[in-house]
């Protein structure tokens, strides 16, 4: 199995795949963004991709819902892996913070440890990378009094210097990822199931439009776990709705509420449904 991840080594992306595989042996495929990633396993690539979702203190992974919404229709979410985030501030060698002079790292960090960089680094500037082992191994490679943002394991792959460990602004910081397969991947086990769906333009504007939607699921008492709304780049005041729903898409009630959501919605897409304490492993590769 050929997996790609948000790369290069030493991301959170590539602690999560270990994490998430166990002892099974797979082919691990570094790439350079989570579009890249996902675009891998709808071309055929790649067998899976794993990437991140959602995270406890800044939500959801933008660049992860667009990608799946508008560039990638061939491909299926089969499966999830929640992993506890520790952040650290990783420099060249080691300095006083109030020599550092510019932050590195993806926006999802910095986001993520945004007090403690007001706190204890004001001085320093922010700037943006591709993720955090991209950060890291800039910093590491730079004679410029420069720290980033990233995981511990980055730091040993690149030679770096830990300046301090845990400054994630909250100690029980999580990013839930999600497995990506391709379209027709049926991935087993056992309950409870998660379902992802994204739905748009729900007829002429008026008010309670997405109440009379979201109605359908609590009618048929059916939780809804999460709901995010995304532009959908058809100019201002125009959005899309990305739900995560508990139940199996292809069981009753779920299965008759998302087709009744079909009548309410002009596009409907179910990203994928899968079993959410699945075992250790590739989802779908038995």
């Amino acid at each position: 199995m050929r997996i790609t991840y948000l790369g290069p080594r030493g991301t959170f992306s590539e602690d999560a795949l270990e994490a998430a595989i166990g002892d099974q042996e797979v082919e691990p495929a570094p790439a350079a963004t989570v579009y890249d990633a996902i675009q891998s396993v709808r071309s055929g690539d790649a067998d899976r991709a794993l990437v991140p979702f959602e995270n406890s203190i800044e939500g959801a992974v933008t660049a992860t819902l667009d990608t799946l919404a508008f560039d990638a229709d061939g491909v299926t979410l089969v499966g999830e892996y929640d992993l506890p985030i520790r952040h650290c501030l990783i420099a060249k060698r080691q300095m006083p913070l109030d020599e550092i002079e510019v932050v590195v790292s993806h926006p999802q960090p910095s986001a993520q440890c945004a007090r403690f960089i007001r706190e204890n680094l004001p001085q320093a500037e922010i700037r943006a990378a591709l993720s955090t082992a991209e950060a890291v191994r800039t910093v590491a490679e730079s004679d410029q009094p420069w720290a980033a943002l990233g995981a511990e394991s980055a730091a040993g792959l690149y030679g770096a210097a830990v300046l301090r460990r845990g400054v994630e602004d909250e100690p029980d910081n999580i990013t839930r990822f999600v497995w990506v397969a391709p379209d027709g991947t049926v991935p087993s086990g056992p309950g409870p199931w998660r379902t992802s769906v994204v739905f748009s333009e729900l007829g002429e504007d008026h008010p309670g439009a997405l109440v009379d939607a979201l109605q359908i699921f609590s009618g048929l008492d059916i939780n809804l776990t999460r709901i995010e709304s995304r532009p959908l780049r058809r100019g201002l005041g125009r959005y899309q709705f990305f739900i995560d729903i508990e139940g199996a898409a292809g069981e009753a009630p779920l299965s008759g509420a998302i087709e009744t959501l079909r009548t309410k919605a002009e596009n409907v897409r179910v990203l994928g449904s899968w079993p959410i304490s699945a075992p250790p492993g590739v989802p779908g590769a038995e």
